[in-house]
């Protein structure tokens, strides 16, 4: 059985301001007195000014004052890539992390940073077909298994997260009893910094082992090269570090709590209480709640996941294009994700794809943009220009009249015969 997400105030909804910060502000920071989720009404399209933009945020300081400190900061944002003394965390308002998020980082970290920085084109790019067909396989292949879907109001942030839990406790079971599960919330510190993420599908292999298993849909119909599956790689990898911290015990309820923002004394909603009972839980109050899928994981007879995954699906026929096996080198991939997190962290300036990797630019809605595309173009340029000036041609004469292999240069009007064919 899953649980539908539905919020109790149809209107509640941040994505009329076209702002990155802004957007992440509802889930990560911004949690009013009332703990319901601010909102304005109405839609603004992709044409939507500046001037617009900084009206609603100044609407949004003088309904709720005590955000004004956060507000400020989204409305007086730089559009560089960088900023002096403020790291990525602390200029787009984040608290933690999703595992995609380093994924698409792996890809290229310039294009994740213009995702903040110019969040219309991201959007826009998320409403391409290739991405909303890949959504909905996923979600068709998820009510494969969970085919009966039950409605809950959820009313505040706590209650939202709630039913992330109550879904992973009514999954637990069914891993325990040899059941393919899909769509596994998992969540956990990696390197001191705490990362979300979804697990596509989790089940036993016909050996008893656990098989963490992701799909990636492709509009080609064969295997992606290894450059385009590096993120994959890294995705899979880091599902296995935090489902395995998860049953090991290693996550903490204020891992949670501080992260997210979330009050853990808050009353569940009416629904989601009448939900819980019906499935034989008795938790009133977030923290209840979230006690008891720790304990539940913890004292579960699951272990660490065995085995990684990918299967890659053709998005228009649906037939599964072939699988395969990632190799798991714990060491390896802490050190890549350290090195992502310096960027979050502020050590280091966004780096791009090198000469070897331009390709991806053809693809970056961002190409003609890219100050980074321009600054290496520009180099190149430099290089080259000045290796034509270091280094003359051979067949250029020395002054004795011998070519730089040292043959002696035929003088043109001495050739009585024909030219070459």
């Amino acid at each position: 059985m899953n649980s539908n997400i539905t919020s109790a105030d149809p209107s509640d909804n941040w994505g009329d301001i076209s702002d990155a910060e802004l957007l992440d502000v509802q889930s990560e920071h911004l949690a009013p007195p009332d703990r319901a989720s601010p909102t304005l009404g109405g839609n603004v399209g992709d044409g939507q000014s500046l001037e617009t933009t900084e009206e609603r945020i100044d609407y949004l300081i003088k309904k709720w004052p005590n955000l004004a400190p956060l507000l400020e900061r989204v409305k007086n944002r730089s559009a560089a890539l960088s900023v002096p003394n403020q790291s990525p965390m602390e200029r787009f308002l984040k608290r933690h992390l999703s595992v995609t998020q380093l994924c698409e980082q792996s890809w290229c970290e310039i294009k994740m940073a213009y995702g903040f920085v110019k969040p219309k084109v991201r959007m826009l790019e998320m409403q391409k077909t290739e991405v909303t067909t890949g959504a909905s396989i996923h979600l068709a292949r998820e009510l494969e298994v969970k085919p009966d879907v039950v409605t809950v109001a959820a009313v505040t942030r706590e209650d939202r997260e709630a039913l992330k839990l109550i879904s992973m406790l009514q999954m637990v079971p069914a891993l325990e009893a040899g059941q393919l599960v899909r769509e596994f919330p998992v969540f956990g510190v990696l390197e001191g910094m705490f990362f979300m993420g979804v697990v596509d599908k989790l089940y036993r292999s016909d050996s008893g082992e656990l098989v963490l298993s992701e799909l990636k849909t492709r509009s080609h119909n064969s295997l992606p090269r290894p450059p385009r599956t590096r993120g994959h790689s890294l995705q899979v990898g880091m599902y296995k570090l935090l489902f395995d911290s998860m049953v090991k015990g290693s996550v903490k309820r204020d891992h949670l709590l501080h992260n997210l923002q979330l009050d853990p004394n808050q009353v569940l909603g009416s629904d989601l209480q009448t939900h819980t009972r019906t499935l034989g839980l008795q938790a009133v109050t977030f923290r209840e709640l979230l006690d008891h899928l720790l304990v539940v994981l913890t004292c579960s007879n699951l272990c660490a996941i065995d085995k990684l995954r990918l299967e890659y699906s053709h998005q228009s026929s649906g037939k599964l294009i072939g699988t395969r096996e990632v190799a798991f080198e714990e060491a390896q991939l802490r050190t890549k994700i350290r090195g992502y997190l310096a960027y979050w962290r502020g050590e280091r300036v966004p780096q791009g794809v090198e000469v070897e990797e331009a390709w991806k630019c053809r693809m970056c809605p961002y190409e003609e943009t890219c100050d980074w595309r321009r600054d290496r173009s520009h180099r190149l340029m430099m290089v080259n220009k000045r290796a034509k000036l270091e280094c003359p041609k051979s067949d250029d004469p020395k002054p004795d009249g011998s070519n730089l292999n040292g043959s002696k240069l035929e003088d043109p009007k001495s050739n009585t015969g024909s030219s070459p064919e």
